[in-house]
């Protein structure tokens, strides 16, 4: 029979000379409880340095002000902004998680944490002056969250302080990030989960609700975008390389798992509860969708075989969006970013235990790489997700070029102090007109701020609202672009014949019952930017047709134009 652990034998019992003790003091040491192992003991809390606070604070304030400034004046309110606004006022006023057919095209996690925002809020959805400009705070507090995080993980991931001080200001200052992370997007949502997952899943306290509660970060990551199922497997590998040598590491996993996919089983568990799971009869003919009820499965099906070209194909989204919307608002991200991925790819996969950490931030930005290039539908604002990680690969060989800089014995601090000044001198760069993150020349060779700090864009639109409620009655059956739908629905006097093209084209209850597919039945067209060359490549089954018809028979009553942006409202006439 073995002795307990704080039991000592009598006839093992010595003093520190290696003398038997007497019994009776032989007694007293037996019932005395022995001191675990240093090894044993969890690990001391976190704590950053005086410097490293002072970085993560400015980092975070960096991106407070990058992001916050001009906020409500630029960009333009786009239809998705105002698509996931109207879902959420749906949610916070009716109950619903849309205010018309619910198809299951997206998860609705991201909008009702915008619906929860909008709720707390003491003037609602119209706190910030508009639904949109409160939606717009929303993704500023995302950002801000997203900062932070970011720049834990790297430090915790590289060991140094350079890698998120440079993965953070690119991050806060790059145009192409700031231009699509002010939108109301559920991209800008879905990357605050999915960094949270990351900084959970690289804590060190040893606790084993941890990667629970990080897989329960990704799970509403995926719930919140569906597309952040492509960073499971990355993490789950980062997760299970950094606990392998724990006893209970098949007991951690299953954690993780179970958090995730209870998560991000609620939707499905959603469509089951409204016997909306499967299509009836078992029936996935894209050709002939069912008519009787939505299916969960079958918008899935629908969206895998949704295809706009392959990467093989230059006329393909990738191309288009890359060469012509992404490089020119910034190139630095995306080309050196690029070649960060890749080196630290390579460094990682040759190396995979010393640097085990560059592989997996290259695997993480290769697998969101790879879900853009496979060949299905993308729109512009797609490339959220692969900023941070672009930003994260970048900050990993920054810090590894900089190492070349020598360590003086006699001043060890010198190394540091020149390693900020050539970081420093790169942010400069950027930020002057040769690198255009913050200034620019104008057509004129004068310097000025860029245009996301200077150029009000959104009072254009704020103009043809007013127009529409001063000259427009509420009772009008009018076609409009998303960005308008909340504000002409929840500020009295309400228009509630008002809808989006989208809807009056693809959604039977309106399309057929309200405008029966005839132009006469149209009002009023509220034109937003760009919203007749949408109408015209949403019109491959006709259903737009009778909108275009409508648009052919107005009359011009309103027009502003700004640049390359044209507003218009047009009266149809019918007679």
């Amino acid at each position: 029979m073995q002795p307990r652990d704080n039991i000592i034998p009598l006839h093992a019992a010595q003093n520190a000379g290696g003398h038997i003790l007497p019994p009776h003091e032989a007694l007293e040491l037996r019932t005395l409880p022995q001191r675990r192992p240093a090894a044993a003991a969890l690990p001391a809390k976190e704590r950053l340095s005086l410097v490293e606070q002072v970085c993560l604070w400015g980092s975070v304030l960096m991106g407070a002000l990058s992001h916050g400034y001009n906020l409500f004046a630029y960009p333009l309110y786009i239809t998705d902004e105002g698509i996931y606004m109207e879902q959420a006022w749906s949610v916070v006023r009716e109950g619903l998680l849309s205010p018309y057919t619910y198809f299951y095209d997206h998860a609705p996690g991201g909008w009702l944490v915008i619906a929860a925002w909008a709720a707390i809020l003491p003037g609602h959805f119209q706190t910030f002056g508009n639904a949109i400009n409160t939606g717009r705070v929303l993704m500023l507090l995302a950002h801000i969250g997203s900062t932070y995080l970011l720049f834990r993980t790297t430090r915790r991931l590289s060991g140094n302080l350079i890698a998120p001080v440079a993965a953070c200001f690119l991050f806060n200052m790059s145009p192409l990030a700031i231009y699509y992370q002010r939108q109301v997007l559920l991209d800008n949502l879905m990357v605050f989960w999915l960094l949270l997952s990351l900084f959970l899943a690289t804590s060190n306290d040893r606790r084993i609700t941890t990667p629970l509660y990080s897989g329960l970060a990704l799970g509403m990551s995926i719930i919140t975008k569906e597309n952040a199922i492509f960073f499971a497997p990355i993490i789950l590998y980062l997760l299970y390389g950094k606990i392998r040598q724990q006893r209970n590491y098949r007991f951690v996993l299953s954690f993780w798992l179970f958090s995730m996919l209870a998560t991000t089983s609620l939707y499905l568990l959603y469509a089951m509860l409204k016997n909306e799971l499967l299509p009836s009869h078992f029936d996935f003919d894209l050709n002939n969708p069912p008519a009787d009820h939505v299916a969960l499965l079958y918008t899935i099906w629908w969206e895998i075989h949704r295809n706009q070209g392959s990467i093989l194909d230059l006329r393909s989204p990738f191309w288009t969006f890359s060469l012509q919307a992404w490089l020119p608002k910034d190139g630095f991200i995306l080309i050196w970013g690029t070649v960060a991925v890749i080196f630290n790819f390579v460094r990682g996969w040759r190396d995979k235990v010393q640097h085990r950490h560059e592989l997996i931030i290259a695997l993480l930005a290769l697998a969101y790489i790879f879900y853009l290039c496979r060949g299905s539908v993308m729109l512009e604002f797609y490339v959220v997700p692969l900023l941070p990680l672009l930003a994260m690969n970048f900050g990993f060989f920054v810090g590894w070029v900089l190492r070349i800089v020598p360590t003086i014995q006699r001043m060890p601090q010198a190394r540091g102090m020149v390693q900020a000044v050539i970081l420093t001198a790169l942010f400069t760069m950027l930020a002057l007109p040769t690198g255009g993150y913050v200034l620019n020349h104008d057509i004129y060779g004068k310097v000025v701020p860029h245009d996301l700090y200077k150029l009000p864009l959104t009072p254009l639109q704020t103009q043809q609202l007013a127009y529409v409620r001063q000259n427009i009655p509420t009772s009008a059956r009018i076609v409009i672009d998303d960005d308008l739908w909340v504000d002409l629905h929840d500020v009295a006097p309400a228009y509630p014949y008002a809808h989006s093209h989208w809807k009056a084209a693809g959604d039977p209850a309106i399309r057929d019952r309200l405008f029966a597919k005839d132009w006469q039945n149209i009002d009023y067209i509220v034109m937003s930017n760009k919203m007749q060359q949408a109408m015209e490549q949403n019109n491959g089954d006709g259903n737009e047709q009778y909108i275009l018809d409508a648009l052919s028979h107005g009359k011009l009553i309103w027009q502003l134009t700004r640049g390359g942006i044209q507003l218009s409202i047009y009266q149809v006439e019918k007679s």
